[in-house]
């Protein structure tokens, strides 16, 4: 049992408070995410046995770690460019590692990270495990979330788009170009973004007096196989859609090569839009109709995020949401007019 003359290590007063060692690293460095009662709790306990600060085994390296659950398509290759322009300004380095979809592996690069020992880790499309997070936080290595895959908590810091907006511009457009028989091809529903694009799609058809098909509902999986399978079921229907919104540009390549397997021509019979305007959109044949995501522009906001945690800075917000728009090119058209 501590005494007055054995002060508590972090993990010591965690376990005596009952919360997380990210949270009692929170209070002892007077950052403001943690409610009135835990932090009142966890300052009396200090006061009643005292803190021992652990020194730190060695410098942060002049590193930035960026952590992405698999390297395929054009989209790591955005968020690199956006974290090293500004690791580039201060002088940094920028770490990739890739967990590759396997989990089995993510704790050996937890601890090769730890050895590196960054001046942070920003994790795309992934939150880490609570534990991974915790060693994180007992080492002093800050974390932001970018793009994350599920609702971050309110203590940990992110950048995302404006998703739900993106789903309902892109499915506006062809509303307003006169379809009504509307595909989607979602991402995974494990996915927050996935999720929000799909409602933003449901709230345009609502709006606009639509029923929302079930039908014309495909669960894809942000690939571009996932956009071939599912676009090839719709297109299938005997009341086929005249429209698909593919939740990202990788899909909608897939939405493309389906309508050229069955005979349709993009957009004379088929009208497609995707999500990201990813560099290769414009050379799409058509070049596609999409709803860019700034994910440069994302990328080097949680690089700033994260140097600002790494000197000790408060921010300003913990979470960041930056706006899509729709970028309007030629692969959609009106619906085709009914034969007869």
């Amino acid at each position: 049992m501590a005494t007055e003359s054995s002060p508590l290590t972090i993990a010591q007063l965690a376990e005596l408070a009952g919360v997380s060692t990210a949270t009692v690293s929170k209070v002892v460095n007077g950052r403001a995410e943690v409610s009135s009662e835990t932090r009142a709790a966890v300052e009396e306990l200090i006061r009643l046995h005292g803190y021992r600060r652990q020194r730190r085994r060695s410098t942060p390296t002049a590193l930035v770690e960026l952590v992405f659950h698999a390297l395929e398509g054009d989209y790591p290759v955005e968020i690199t460019k956006g974290v090293a322009q500004v690791a580039h300004e201060h002088d940094l380095t920028v770490g990739i590692s890739d967990l590759r979809r396997d989990r089995s592996a993510a704790d050996a690069w937890l601890d090769v990270v730890l050895r590196r020992r960054p001046s942070g880790v920003i994790a795309v499309f992934e939150g880490l495990t609570e534990a991974q997070r915790e060693q994180l936080a007992r080492s002093e290595i800050p974390l932001v979330l970018l793009d994350p895959a599920d609702v971050p908590a309110r203590d940990l810091p992110s950048v995302g788009a404006g998703n739900w907006n993106g789903g309902l511009i892109a499915t506006r457009h062809l509303l307003e170009l006169g379809h009504r028989r509307i595909g989607i091809v979602t991402g995974p529903d494990s996915a927050v973004s996935s999720r929000a694009r799909l409602d933003g799609y449901r709230t345009a058809l609502d709006m606009a007096g639509v029923p929302a098909d079930p039908e014309l509902i495909g669960r894809g999986d942000f690939f571009i196989e996932g956009g071939l399978a599912q676009a090839e079921r719709l297109l299938r229907l005997p009341d086929r859609p005249t429209a698909i919104f593919a939740a990202n540009d990788g899909q909608a390549i897939g939405v493309y090569h389906a309508a050229h397997r069955l005979g349709l021509r993009v957009p004379d019979d088929l009208s497609v839009v995707g999500f990201d305007d990813m560099p290769s959109a414009r050379w799409h044949l058509p070049p596609l109709t999409t709803v860019r995501q700034p994910l440069t522009e994302m990328a080097a906001a949680a690089t700033r995020m994260l140097l600002q945690l790494a000197n000790g800075e408060r921010l300003a917000r913990n979470r960041v949401e930056l706006a899509t728009e729709l970028v309007v090119r030629e692969s959609t058209a009106p619906p085709p007019t009914p034969a007869g």
